[in-house]
């Protein structure tokens, strides 16, 4: 619930479009502008082909029918229309084109789908064919502009005439008009299949990142950087390829080495077999490592499953201070049992009390203050060792009262014989 509110919460304060509209609407223009140029390149393509297709079909009516020896032999005759115009028209009729113009080296057609238009002198320049060269071109003439093949007909080394085989511009035209429409559907339906593919996609993506939007995974990244840049606990992630992919600031401090540098570098050049054994093994206790001058306690996810390699990560704690505080105690605690060995309580030496015991027998019902005068310490100092004496039955207390106010305490050694002559006893039980 919490979750939602604050997706809630960042999705008012962005105001704009969600990730999945915004990747739609990218894919969906990638696709409308591949298709659209796909589909321009294709039209250009149908165009120039279907105008090559018809005029290829033009040259080879052309050159059929100049080569034709009943054409040849006809322009001899009296009426060379007469055996040229059927000819013609039932070529023109079988090959599905607009004329079949017969002309003779003057320009004077033979034939023509108008009956009306032989015996008159063609429309455009034939000069070009009467050269003995092959004319391929748009024309305008009197069925409209048309695209046309111009030929020469040759009777042994010499042009007697030509042959003009065209289809109007418009029923080429409308030919490729007709294809375009194909080429408009297959592009229409190729926009609208990359769109349900682009929402496709878009739904993949948006799982795989668990539907954040970019403002949402922006904000957890720049968490994340803080959290982990933040911490005092060195993070280093090394993956299946042993490289180090990621490290924070403590990891490198405590390594003493540049984060920077450390980044893309071989894990085993870098932390050393201790922290590599960690790193290979896995330890989720925590194992300590001396590098440098720190001690260190490490913790490993393991870097491999089943014999195969895999991305883990080490956890580095810096316990160098704790380390030291141990060792003190360690320390303290082995003088505090060397004392309670010797029977001395705490900040007690067995050389002062050697000497106050001898001070004690040399003086006997003397006072704190008398003996710590004779030994050169203090008067609260000197009473310790007195009573410490007098608890362990080495002394014997007794009160003065001839002191003002209130009493005071002498002491006498329990037994000065053995205290004047032997070793202190420092430890009667």
């Amino acid at each position: 619930m919490a979750s939602r509110m604050m997706r809630a919460s960042l999705k008012t304060q962005d105001g704009g479009m969600t990730l999945r509209v915004q990747l739609i609407l990218l894919q969906a223009l990638i696709v409308a502008i591949v298709t659209l140029i796909a589909g321009v390149t294709a039209g250009v393509i149908q165009a120039h082909t279907v105008r090559d297709a018809y005029e290829d079909r033009m040259l080879a009516v052309a050159q059929s029918i100049a080569s034709m020896p009943a054409i040849t032999r006809a322009f001899d005759d009296a009426d060379p229309s007469a055996t040229i115009q059927p000819l013609a028209e039932a070529i023109r009729k079988a090959s599905d084109l607009t004329y079949v113009v017969v002309a003779n080296h003057e320009g004077i057609r033979y034939s023509h789908p108008n009956p009306e238009r032989i015996g008159e002198h063609v429309s455009t320049d034939p000069s070009i064919p009467l050269s003995g060269e092959i004319f391929m071109g748009t024309e305008t003439g009197t069925l409209g502009p048309s695209w046309r093949v111009k030929v020469p007909i040759f009777h042994g080394p010499d042009v007697v005439g030509t042959v003009s085989v065209g289809i109007l511009e418009s029923q080429g035209d409308g030919e490729f008009v007709g294809n375009l429409f194909w080429i408009i559907g297959a592009m229409l339906a190729a926009v609208i299949l990359g769109v349900f593919g682009s929402a496709w996609v878009t739904a993949v993506i948006r799982r795989r990142i668990h539907r954040l939007e970019p403002h949402e995974i922006t904000a957890l990244v720049r968490n994340q950087e803080t959290t982990m840049h933040g911490l005092s606990e060195g993070v280093i992630t090394v993956d299946a390829r042993g490289e180090i992919t990621l490290v924070n600031d403590a990891a490198a401090r405590l390594l003493g080495a540049d984060g920077a540098a450390l980044l893309g570098a071989a894990a085993a050049e870098v932390l050393g077999d201790e922290l590599m054994a960690v790193l290979r093994d896995g330890e989720d206790a925590g194992r300590p490592v001396i590098v440098g001058d720190k001690v260190l306690v490490a913790r490993s996810t393991g870097a491999g499953i089943d014999a195969e390699a895999v991305e883990a990560t080490l956890l580095l704690r810096d316990h160098t201070e704790l380390h030291d505080v141990v060792r003190r105690v360690e320390a303290a605690d082995a003088i505090i049992a060397f004392r309670k060995r010797d029977g001395l309580p705490k900040g007690m030496s067995a050389e002062t009390l050697s000497r106050v015991v001898s001070a004690l027998a040399d003086a006997p019902d003397a006072s704190a203050s008398e003996i710590g005068a004779v030994l050169s310490i203090s008067r609260v100092s000197a009473r310790r060792y007195l009573e410490h004496l007098a608890s362990t039955g080495q002394a014997i207390r007794t009160l003065d009262y001839t002191t003002k106010g209130r009493p005071g305490s002498r002491y006498r050694l329990n037994d000065p014989v053995g205290a004047t002559t032997g070793p202190v006893a420092v430890n009667p039980r």
